[in-house]
């Protein structure tokens, strides 16, 4: 036998690493599907923006970095990044808001600390508190479901708006935008009004906002999908469920005039999304069983606490972002004892 045949590596065939990204973007399908029957086919104008300028920014770091090309740019994870990010925008986002998510997440959050594998924090969710914090108001400008949308933009008139800012004649952009269930529902608590009478209005659906309940769903199917592939493990998205559903049940039974039903949480905003496509990012998540539970519950539970008594409606992005900076602390503390080690 010849001694390359020997020799490492031994495993041959597609990247694992692009193998990976593709699952992930096949387990985004159904969602997208889903955003696209509920909320107009916005988001995939936002989608091929955003994978356009991705492609395009890590060809320049890659570039500057003397990087080889191909590699790096046919493995999907700056494809992957840009998706969550149009995910995670409002519908009607300019095209500059995802321009500059998508820059600032290609070079700042992933390039500047090394490339893929050496980022601490997710690409996207940096991205999301940058603009977030940044452009408060549009990023806060969402459209309603299409059953309760008297004036649906199509193809070509969401483009124009999308790419020139213009609007169709006799027609406002407050005519055609609104708040999210959650901050909604956020703002109708801080006026003493009672969660149960704020989800008998149009904007909520049977146990979420109209919509978003069958989004989220859409988006478990897929982590489902994803577990039982191997893709990812299932120890972060349970976790995280099961902090998120605790806490919030904890403070429900608790105080329920302060807070909208723990199902109302599970399946309202980016909970889903976070639990099967963010939150188990394998390069900033925790890499011990241990802490991978440890990691999961954080985000769920911070994610309550930012809902309930933080400045933001969501808060999945930032206790992301909180839990990617304890994943050091976690990791060095949930280490397994080696085989045979007396403590």
């Amino acid at each position: 036998m010849p001694l390359s045949r020997l020799s490492s590596p031994f495993l041959s065939g597609t990247s694992r690493v692009t193998l990976h990204m593709l699952q992930l973007l096949l387990a985004l399908v159904p969602a997208v599907i889903a955003i696209v029957y509920y909320f107009g086919p916005s988001v995939l104008i936002t989608m091929v923006l955003a994978i356009i300028v991705a492609l395009v920014t890590e060809a320049l770091m890659l570039t500057l970095r003397k990087r080889p090309l191909k590699p790096f740019l046919t493995d999907g994870s700056a494809i992957v990044t840009a998706v969550l990010i149009a995910i995670a925008l409002p519908p009607l986002a300019p095209w500059w808001l995802t321009t500059v998510g998508v820059v600032f997440a290609i070079i700042f959050a992933k390039h500047l600390y090394g490339g893929l594998g050496y980022n601490p924090f997710n690409p996207a969710m940096v991205a999301y508190v940058l603009l977030l914090i940044s452009f408060p108001l549009e990023m806060t400008t969402w459209l309603p479901a299409t059953s309760l949308n008297d004036t649906p933009l199509d193809f070509l008139s969401t483009f124009h708006l999308i790419f020139t800012g213009q609007l169709p004649t006799g027609l406002t952009l407050d005519a055609l935008s609104g708040a999210t269930p959650l901050d909604a529902m956020k703002t109708q608590i801080g006026q003493s009004l009672h969660p149960t009478f704020i989800s008998q209005q149009a904007l909520f659906g049977v146990f979420s906002g109209k919509g978003w309940e069958w989004i989220n769903i859409c988006f478990a199917l897929g982590g489902l999908y994803l577990i039982y592939r191997r893709v990812i493990s299932w120890h972060i998205p349970v976790a995280l469920l099961a902090g998120l559903l605790a806490s919030s049940s904890l403070i429900w039974l608790y105080s329920p005039e302060s807070i909208a039903s723990p199902v109302f949480h599970l399946l309202s905003g980016g909970t889903m999304l976070a639990a099967f496509f963010i939150a188990t990012d394998p390069v900033t998540a925790a890499t011990t069983v241990k802490g991978r539970l440890v990691f999961g519950a954080g985000v769920g539970i911070l994610t309550i606490i930012i809902r309930i008594w933080g400045g933001y409606p969501d808060g999945i992005a930032f206790a992301v972002l909180i839990m990617n900076m304890l994943v050091p602390l976690i990791d060095y503390y949930t280490q397994p004892r080696i085989y045979g080690k007396v403590k």
